[in-house]
């Protein structure tokens, strides 16, 4: 299983970025690659082009189950930004979609402007990890979550 985490540039200046926490927790099992609009990353690529890959995308038509797919797409961006980079990737459009169906409420602390259910990229990665039964990886993510949360502040 492999959890591509499709960053948006900005996010890499951002020390409230939970993505990176997530790939450096969890190397083996997830990639951050650098968005790009013309130039998708070859192994991003790959992973499209291989049929048993999802992005996790809040839509409509989000029917698909995760635990199906080997390999998930996550933009790491603010909701707005990966809004537009779902819209201007045109290598994204034609994924299968999927969506989380939790009761997990967003603990994170940053939250601004978030739709109702709106994980952030650690909790995302938590939920998929234990969706695949990676429960030692969630665990680990989820402690060190709650400690990187907790010296989050409002810039």
């Amino acid at each position: 299983m492999k959890i591509f985490l499709l960053t948006h540039e900005r996010e890499l200046l951002r020390a409230s970025n939970t993505g990176a926490l997530a790939a450096s927790l969890a190397p083996e099992i997830v990639e951050r690659i650098i968005w790009a609009r013309n130039s998708p990353d070859p192994a991003l690529l790959d992973a499209i082009h291989s049929e048993n890959t999802v992005l996790l995308y809040p839509a409509d038509d989000a029917a698909e189950p995760i635990e199906s797919f080997e390999n998930i797409i996550l933009l790491d961006a603010t909701w707005q930004e990966a809004r537009k980079m779902f819209n201007k990737s045109p290598y994204l459009k034609n994924l299968p979609k999927a969506q989380f169906k939790t009761r997990t409420i967003s603990r994170y602390k940053l939250r601004r402007n978030q739709p109702d259910g709106g994980l952030c990229t650690a909790e995302c990665v938590i939920e998929i990890l234990k969706s695949k039964n990676h429960t030692n990886a969630a665990q680990r993510l989820e402690a060190e979550f709650a400690i990187f949360n907790s010296k989050i502040t409002h810039t």
